[in-house]
């Protein structure tokens, strides 16, 4: 099994930034991808990013250019660095962690980009 908590979530002015936090626990070993999701109202939940245990990342053409995807092996800890927020931001961003015969959820964090 693999908890994740997510942090960093808030109200934040269009243009603004915000950092997300995933931190990991439990059978972490088998895990061998992280994602950063994220679901607005009304809608599917999406794709952000993703950053496999050999450092590649890759990130949805929506967020390119504006968010970033790090992490801190010391802390078990995945980061999304979020810059020029815009308002279609607006969503409860999840972090997913995938290994080989499962994947785990943290709760999700809410993120609303208003002014």
């Amino acid at each position: 099994q693999v908890q994740l908590v997510e942090s960093g979530g808030g109200l934040v002015q269009p243009g603004g930034s915000l950092r997300l936090s995933c931190a990991a626990s439990g059978s972490i070993f088998s895990i061998y991808a992280m994602g950063w999701y994220r679901q607005a109202p009304g809608k599917q939940r999406e794709l952000v990013g993703a950053i496999t245990s050999g450092g590649s990342i890759d990130y949805a053409d929506s967020v390119k250019g504006r968010f970033t995807i790090s992490r801190d092996k010391a802390k078990n800890t995945v980061y999304l660095q979020m810059n020029s927020l815009k308002p279609e931001d607006t969503a409860v961003y999840y972090c997913r962690a995938q290994g080989p015969t499962a994947s785990y959820w943290g709760q999700g964090t809410q993120v609303t980009v208003s002014s």
